[in-house]
C-alpha cells in the first residue's frame, strides 16, 4: 500500500487546493540515494497561502505569501522542512512511545489523529470521502466503525513529529500555534481521503503513480501560476522576521546537503508536537 498511497494522495488533493494563486507549486522533485536510508525521493515545494492567514498576521507578510517545504522521502522515513515533520511508518495502531528512538514525546504533546471520528472544517467536508459511509468495491473494505483502530487488520500508523519556530516579537506563540492547527487539519483532511480514494490507487504501480504525480504537478502549477501572472507583487513589509529550527542536525540538512545527513546526533526540536493518524 505504501509508499503509493501517499503520493497519490497528495498529488491529488494539492491539486484540488489549488487556485486563484494560492496552493502547491512543485520546484523540485527528483531521486536520491541517501547513504543510510537508500533510495528516495527529494521534493521541494511553495505552499502559498495567503487567503488562510489570520486577520493579525495579514499585516505583516506580502501579498503572495508562501512557505518553503523541503522534504526528503526515504520510506518508511521522511523528513519535511522548514518547519520540521519526521515521519515514519509502522504497522501499528499508534502505540510506541519511541518511535524516532531518541526520546519519548510527553504524554501532553501527542495527539492521536482518528480518520473516522475526528471533526475537520466543514469547507473539507465530502459524503464520498465520509468513512463511516465509505465503502471500496477494489478492497471490500469499509465502512469504518467506533472502535476501529483496536480491530482493524491490516492496519498502519503515520508518526509525525512538528516542530517550528517563528521568531518574532509579540505574535510567536500565535503563530506557533496557528501552524500546529493547520498541519493538524491537513494531515488529518489527508489521510481521509487517503483511505477514501483507494479505488482509485489500488493496483496501480509505482511508476504509474510516479507518473500520475507528474501530470498533476503540471496541472498544479499552472493553475498557481496561472493566477499570478500580470498581479503586481506588493512590497516586502520592513518587519524583520525570522523562522529558524534549534538543532545542528536540521540546520545540516536545511542547507540543500542531504546526502550528508545521519542519525548519529539525537535531535531535540524544541517544543515538538507528534501528531499520530492511523490510515486503513
Amino acid at each position: 500500500m505504501y509508499p503509493k498511497q501517499p503520493l497519490y494522495m497528495i498529488s491529488k488533493h494539492s491539486c484540488e487546493q489549488s487556485d486563484g494563486g494560492e496552493g502547491v507549486e512543485v520546484v523540485q522533485n527528483e531521486p536520491e540515494l541517501h547513504p543510510q536510508h537508500g533510495p528516495g525521493q527529494v521534493t521541494e515545494k511553495r505552499i502559498y497561502l495567503s487567503s488562510k492567514l489570520p486577520s493579525w498576521a495579514k499585516s505583516f507578510v506580502p501579498r503572495f505569501f508562501y512557505v518553503t517545504e523541503k522534504a526528503w522521502n526515504f520510506y518508511p522515513y521522511t523528513i519535511t522542512g522548514y518547519i520540521r515533520i519526521d515521519t515514519k511508518f509502522e504497522n501499528n495502531n499508534g502505540q510506541n512511545a519511541n518511535v524516532f528512538g531518541d526520546q519519548p514525546t510527553p504524554e501532553e504533546s501527542v495527539c492521536f489523529l482518528d480518520i473516522l471520528t475526528d471533526p475537520i472544517p466543514e469547507k473539507n467536508y465530502k459524503e464520498s470521502e465520509d468513512l463511516s459511509r465509505w465503502q471500496s468495491d477494489k478492497t471490500g473494505r469499509g465502512p469504518l466503525e467506533e472502535g476501529w483502530r483496536a480491530s482493524a487488520e491490516p492496519i498502519m500508523c503515520s508518526y509525525k513529529r512538528v516542530s517550528c519556530s517563528f521568531e518574532v516579537f509579540g505574535v510567536q506563540g500565535r503563530t506557533e500555534e496557528f501552524i500546529h492547527k493547520n498541519i493538524r487539519d491537513i494531515l488529518l483532511v489527508g489521510h481521509r481521503q487517503a483511505v477514501a480514494w483507494i479505488d482509485e490507487w489500488h493496483g496501480m504501480s509505482l511508476d504509474q503513480v510516479r507518473e500520475y504525480e507528474r501530470l498533476l504537478q503540471e496541472e498544479t502549477n499552472s493553475k498557481v501560476k496561472s493566477s499570478q501572472c500580470g498581479q503586481p507583487m506588493a512590497s516586502r513589509p520592513t518587519i524583520s522576521r525570522s523562522v529558524s529550527v534549534t538543532d545542528d542536525r536540521s540546520l545540516t540538512m536545511m542547507g540543500g546537503r542531504n546526502s550528508t545527513m545521519t542519525d548519529s546526533e539525537p535531535s531535540h526540536p524544541r517544543s515538538p508536537i507528534r501528531l499520530h493518524s492511523t490510515p486503513e
